[in-house]
């Protein structure tokens, strides 16, 4: 298949980039790692009139740890955060989830940035983001804002990003001392496979043996965006972990969330597959919080 006919920008500065798409709005598309615009443009589901390449932009493909917090340039691959040092086992959830994308040619092209404005429901990444507390750093040609990812994606495919705007940084703040998550995700295969059902959490304890001082879960393929259980959450703070615990937590998950019926598996399969994968996830993540 053919690619459409475009005008190419292949902006040397992070500021020119944004002069550009000011300039071009809703016309132009930005080309990161381009696993889902190639794809979508070969398919004739978009043709826009011009595509704005960000590969030169050496400023977005680093990670930087300063005063307790991590920024992620938004053009690091899956495959350097699955292997960053710098993030390290603080951000475990996340490097297990960049593990899982797609394979490992996917893994090299593919950006945290275009994970997240591509705004697939069974997209890998932002459910660890999420449980992670992320927030975005958004670049404009007169100014940036900052917005929790978790307010960001609207509906599949749909984001806050508005067209002259450009995703820059993804920010993380360390977490206090005793806390662990873990991302697990559940497929009919172990490559290349979209997510029928994925949970990840995040979990903070007093002492080693002590209660849930906080919590997060994130729930993905199972509603039009990642979707946190609020119940769930509610019912670990300020409890001793145990099995009956996340039992507990697991079952007010899954009646949290909206799966539908389709020809991957029916919604009741994967209402109990997040009661089944938040018990994990829970469980995963206390083993990484005891040994902080």
């Amino acid at each position: 298949m053919l690619l459409p006919t475009f005008d190419y920008y292949e902006p040397s500065s992070l500021k020119e980039a944004c002069e550009v798409m000011t300039e071009l709005g809703s016309r132009a598309r930005l080309l990161a790692g381009g696993t889902d615009l190639i794809v979508n443009m070969k398919k004739k589901i978009i043709s826009p009139e011009h595509v704005v390449a960000l590969g030169r932009l050496e400023a977005l493909k680093k990670t930087d740890a300063t005063n307790g917090t991590v920024k992620i340039g938004a053009l690091m691959t899956a495959a350097e955060i699955a292997e960053s040092a710098a993030l390290g086992q603080q951000f475990s959830a996340l490097r297990q989830a960049a593990s899982s994308l797609g394979s490992p040619l996917i893994r090299n092209l593919a950006t945290i940035a275009g994970n997240l404005v591509s705004a697939r429901p069974a997209a890998d990444l932002p459910p660890s983001l999420m449980a992670y507390g992320a927030r975005l750093i958004i670049k404009k040609k007169d100014g940036e804002r900052k917005i929790l990812l978790e307010d960001f994606i609207k509906g599949p495919g749909d984001t806050e990003l508005a067209p002259e705007e450009i995703l820059a940084e993804i920010e993380i703040d360390r977490a206090p001392g005793y806390s662990g998550a873990s991302y697990i995700k559940l497929g009919t295969r172990k490559a290349l496979e979209i997510s029928l059902v994925n949970v990840a959490s995040f979990i903070t304890l007093e002492a080693p043996d002590g209660v849930i001082t906080s919590a997060r879960i994130v729930m993905g393929a199972v509603g039009p965006t990642p979707l946190r259980a609020p119940s769930a959450e509610k019912i670990l703070v300020g409890e001793k972990p145990s099995v009956r615990l996340f039992e507990r937590a697991g079952r007010a998950a899954a009646e949290e969330s909206r799966p539908i019926d389709d020809f991957r598996g029916s919604a009741q399969y994967r209402r109990d597959m997040v009661d089944v994968l938040t018990r994990r996830a829970l469980a995963a993540a206390l083993q990484e919080a005891r040994r902080q």
